[in-house]
Parts: C-alpha cells; sequence; structure tokens
C-alpha cells in the first residue's frame, strides 16, 4: 500500500475478508502493535460498532522509532506515503512525549517503541537488520535511553503499558532497565548468553512475546531463547506478527502455537500464553480466563489441544462475547468427535 487509493481498496475489499479469518480460527481478540494511527483506530471503532465483523481488536497506532530508525529505514524506506502513516519519527525526547500523549489522547489501548532508531551516542554499537527482503542489511544503531525511558514514562504516566521491539541482549537490557512492560520479537538475533537478562526479566515481571512464526526460519536462535525464559519462569504472550502480510490471517498464530511447543513449551504454556497470559499483556483481565464475569470468548474442539497443541486445528465453534460467531461444523475426517472448550484471546503483533 504506497497511497491512498490502494489503502482504501485494501480496507474495503481485503480487509474484512482477512479479519474474518481469525475468527474462522478462533482467534478473539487481536493486537495491532505498529499499523497506521488513523486506520487501525477506526476499524477498531467499526469492530466495536458491530459494522465490520472481526475480533476484538487493540491498537498502539503507529509504532514511535527515531528518525530514519526500524521500519521507517528498512521496511517503508522506499515508500514515503506508508512510511508517514506506519512509524512515528521522533528526533528529541520532548517529541517523544508529544507524541505519546497524542496517542494516549486517542484512546490507543497501548504504546509500542522500537528500539533499534538511533544512537544515543556517536560510537554507539551498530549492527546489520537483517531480512530476506534486503539481502545485504540494513545499518541500524539502539534508540538511546533518554528517548526509551521519555516514551515508557509518558506511556505509564497515562495508565498505558509499554512494549519495545527488540532483537539483541543489550537492546533488551536496555529497555527493560528502562522501564518496558514487555518485549516484542525478544532477542533473535544472538543466543541468551546473559543469564542475568533472564532474572532482570522475571525480577522487572516483563513479558515476552517471541514471534517465532516471523522469526524462525531467519534466526536459528529464537527457538532456544524461548525455551530459555519460559523454562526460567518468564511471562510469554503468543504473538505472530501477522500483519507483515504474508501468510493467513489466523492460520498465523496457530502455527504459531505449534512453533512454541515445537521449541520446548508445553501446550498448556502455549495455551496460557494465547489466553491470559496475552490477556494480561494487553491489559485486559475481563478475557483470556472462563470465570463469572468474564467476557464470553472461546473456543469448540473436537480434539484436546492440552494433549497436541495441533488439535486447535480441529475448530467446531468461536463464540465472541457470548455470541456464536463461527458455527458449529463437522468433525474433519479422522478427528474425535467429542467436544472440548478453550478460552482463546489471540494476541497478534
Amino acid at each position: 500500500m504506497s497511497d491512498p487509493e490502494s489503502m482504501q481498496a485494501f480496507e474495503e475489499n481485503e480487509l474484512p475478508g482477512r479479519l474474518d479469518l481469525f475468527l474462522q480460527h478462533g482467534v478473539t481478540t487481536i493486537k495491532s502493535v505498529g499499523d497506521p494511527t488513523d486506520g487501525i483506530l477506526g476499524t477498531r471503532a467499526r469492530i466495536a460498532a458491530g459494522t465490520l465483523r472481526g475480533p476484538r481488536l487493540l491498537a498502539t497506532g503507529c509504532g514511535i522509532t527515531r528518525r530514519d530508525g526500524h521500519p521507517a529505514s528498512t521496511i517503508f524506506s522506499g515508500n514515503p506515503w506508508a512510511r508517514a502513516r506506519f512509524t512515528g519519527e521522533i528526533d528529541g525526547v520532548q517529541q517523544m512525549r508529544d507524541l505519546v500523549h497524542q496517542l494516549a489522547d486517542r484512546k490507543v489501548d497501548a504504546i509500542k517503541l522500537l528500539s533499534e532508531g538511533a544512537c544515543a551516542h556517536h560510537d554507539s554499537p551498530k549492527y546489520l537488520w537483517q531480512n530476506p527482503a534486503f539481502p545485504a542489511g540494513v545499518e541500524l544503531v539502539r534508540l538511546p535511553l533518554d528517548l526509551l525511558r521519555a516514551g515508557i514514562e509518558t506511556g505509564h504516566e497515562r495508565g498505558l503499558r509499554v512494549t519495545v521491539h527488540t532483537t539483541q541482549q543489550v537492546a533488551a537490557r536496555e529497555a527493560i532497565e528502562a522501564g518496558a512492560d514487555g518485549l516484542e520479537h525478544g532477542v533473535t538475533v544472538e543466543p541468551i548468553t546473559d543469564d542475568s537478562l533472564v532474572e532482570l526479566m522475571l525480577d522487572r515481571d516483563v513479558t515476552y512475546t517471541p514471534t517465532l512464526w516471523i522469526h524462525d526460519a531467519i534466526h536459528p536462535d529464537a527457538r532456544g531463547n524461548l525455551r530459555k525464559v519460559a523454562d526460567a519462569g518468564v511471562r510469554i504472550a503468543l504473538g505472530s506478527d501477522t500483519f507483515t502480510g504474508r501468510g493467513i490471517f489466523g492460520a498465523n498464530t496457530l502455527e504459531e502455537a505449534e512453533l512454541m511447543v515445537a521449541a520446548g513449551m508445553t501446550p498448556v504454556q502455549t495455551l496460557i500464553a494465547a489466553t491470559s497470559g496475552a490477556a494480561r499483556q494487553c491489559a485486559r483481565p475481563d478475557i483470556g480466563t472462563l470465570a463469572r464475569g468474564q467476557r464470553a470468548d472461546l473456543i469448540m474442539l473436537t480434539a484436546d489441544p492440552t494433549a497436541d497443541i495441533g488439535n486447535l486445528r480441529e475448530l467446531r465453534m468461536t463464540i465472541l462475547n457470548g455470541r456464536i460467531v463461527v458455527g458449529e461444523r463437522r468433525p474433519e475426517p479422522g478427528s474425535r468427535d467429542h467436544a472440548t472448550t478453550s478460552p482463546h484471546a489471540g494476541i497478534d503483533q
């Protein structure tokens, strides 16, 4: 999407079907972290009003980065129209505070900062941002600590949780020490060798969202890092980075769950990450569990996902806010014919 016409065509012709795919795969809640503020908040309002069918939508609006940071100078480097909408580029502490206040005034559900955005001083360590779309890599440096702190402190002043996009151990530590509530992606480009970083995650009660679906094929350390933090007891939330556009919406969430189990988490741990763990990270205590007074979001399955996480694919029914949004289905050939219920609050990063 590189102009208003293509964006409008997407919203009118493609978005309704993609949102419905989440429901068709049993995902009742998604969280957008880095879409154009006007567009995503408009979509959230339409879903809430019932004029657009889709899962419950939580949104941060644009992701905030330093001038020429990621994804402004990477994904959107050749697309100035999209760059101005998907990213909020700032140059200083006051600009950071002002932008967070502007987003809070528009009632976003959380704030997202991107650590790999700028350097605090001229000799900051650099690294190459690697992505199959950019074979040679793009040289970046980290967001300065004073801007991280300003964004996180301002978000907290406005009662919003703040997550930070990181890929390296040193960036993850900076984000946590600055007060971040969660890490989006966590550590992907290298193995976690610093045990004190894991201890810091535990001490600060940070949530780790691994997004293996987008990183597993290009970052071989991502699975081992997830297993290390999960084994230590760090809080985990399931997130797939689905809105990058690849794959099938909803199906990507199920694949993420399977990858998390393949990385060493148990099916029960993974289900918690997809439900109550994700709900906690989204600051939504009314979803993610089955209890009196909670939102009635659940799925019915024809097989037990605690025995095999792949059984999340055996969907019979999706219920959102107590209403059946995907009707009962006949079991697939070879599947078991009993029904299992499970809360399912997908978090999409």
